[in-house]
């Protein structure tokens, strides 16, 4: 058994200061032990999946990553780890209870993950070793997964044990401060809505040169892509859901504006991120939905996004602003607003369904995408 402080301090040793997650009960005193150390950060996320997207980004913006949770969540965690970090080749250190596992008596609804952990791990390709539980493991353990991960510029996973860190208790209860209430302006022409394109051209025209830019898969990142090519610019593919967390995970990290361009299908599919980037807040992060009421990348089926008020849910959930929009004018006055007011943002843009013919896709491979979109973060670009 080890101190939660023990673990951290190794974690720090080695570059490991940002931490994310969903609670375990076998990870409680690890988790205390993060949120009342003020050396590290902390950021409670809404599900697993959306904590793996927080890590990415924080890693674009030059931060070493750790992402905690159980074993059951680990299934919600599968498709980012293979489908962002994978082809991204974005490394995070993965901490994950072993619910039912040997030799353990737990509830039914972790009797067959208990069973299939270790192999899961295997499946999706994350190298995986035992929590370190005694304080002779610490440091070498730890230097075994950042070395794996600089050589694979892939995830590592720890599998712990109930018991593993002694019981922490938690000094500074206090989450994140609760939102004032927010502002939801409408701006809508009500006339034909604009393309996706179109209004990703008005939106290159307003941003700053210095804006990071992260477009969720599918069509978005395409267009984007063929509009113009630039280091600035994270054409996410996969991980459909994850460009809010992204998003979030990079803005928490650095000074630059940092955009995100969701769908809604996108949003509605990880709808709990509204909160967390409501509950964190941070000032630099502008959120836009570009919504035609489809699902455009596979043959544009339809969404339930008609029946959703997308600005009033992300200003119930704590953003400060939140601006609707249906035409090409009211969008680039809504840019302007949301770059000049301290954020998060979230503009809600109504456009018509289709692409463009023969859309191509991105030449950069998603791994060089990654390393030149955080030299741009960080400011090492040559």
């Amino acid at each position: 058994m080890i101190t939660a402080t023990e673990f951290i301090d190794g974690g720090l040793a080695v570059g490991f200061d940002f931490y994310t997650g969903v609670p375990c009960s076998f990870l409680t005193p690890l988790i205390n032990g993060v949120i009342n150390d003020r050396r590290t950060s902390y950021v409670a996320a809404a599900s697993e999946g959306e904590a793996i997207a927080i890590a990415s980004g924080a890693w674009l913006a030059g931060r070493k990553t750790a992402v905690m949770f159980q074993n059951s969540g680990l299934g919600n965690a599968v498709n980012p780890l293979v489908s962002l970090n994978y082809p991204f080749r974005i490394p995070t250190l993965v901490i994950c209870t072993w619910r039912a596992g040997p030799g353990l008596k737990d509830e039914p609804q972790h009797e067959l993950m208990g069973e299939i952990t270790p192999g899961l791990f295997d499946m999706i390709r994350v190298p995986r070793a035992p929590f370190p539980a005694t304080t002779a493991d610490i440091a070498p353990s730890l230097a075994a997964a950042d070395a794996a991960m600089d050589t694979t510029g892939l995830p590592f996973g720890f599998i712990m044990q109930k018991g593993d860190v002694a019981d922490q208790d938690l000094s500074d209860a206090a989450g994140p401060t609760a939102p004032g209430v927010g502002n939801v302006r409408r701006q809508l022409d009500g006339g034909q809505p604009p393309s996706r394109y179109a209004t990703m051209e008005r939106m290159l025209a307003a941003l700053p040169d210095q804006a990071a830019i992260i477009a969720t898969t599918g069509k978005c990142g395409r267009e984007l892509f063929t509009i113009a090519d630039r280091p600035q610019h994270l054409y996410q593919v996969g991980s459909m859901g994850c460009a809010a967390g992204m998003g979030l995970g990079a803005a928490l990290c650095t000074e630059r504006p940092v955009v995100v361009v969701d769908g809604d299908g996108a949003l509605l599919m990880k709808l709990g991120t509204l909160a967390t980037i409501g509950a964190y807040a941070p000032r630099n992060l502008i959120h836009l939905v570009l919504d035609n009421g489809t699902y455009d990348s596979t043959g544009g089926q339809p969404t339930v996004s008609g029946g959703v008020d997308f600005a009033t849910a992300a200003v119930a959930a704590g953003y400060p602003l939140a601006i609707s929009c249906d035409g090409l004018a009211g969008f680039e006055q809504a840019l302007g607003q949301a770059l000049a007011a301290p954020g998060p943002v979230l503009v809600h843009m109504r456009i018509a369904p289709g692409s463009l013919e023969k859309l191509g896709r991105p030449a950069i491979g998603p791994d060089q995408v990654a390393r030149r979109f955080r030299d741009f973060l960080t400011g090492d670009a040559a």
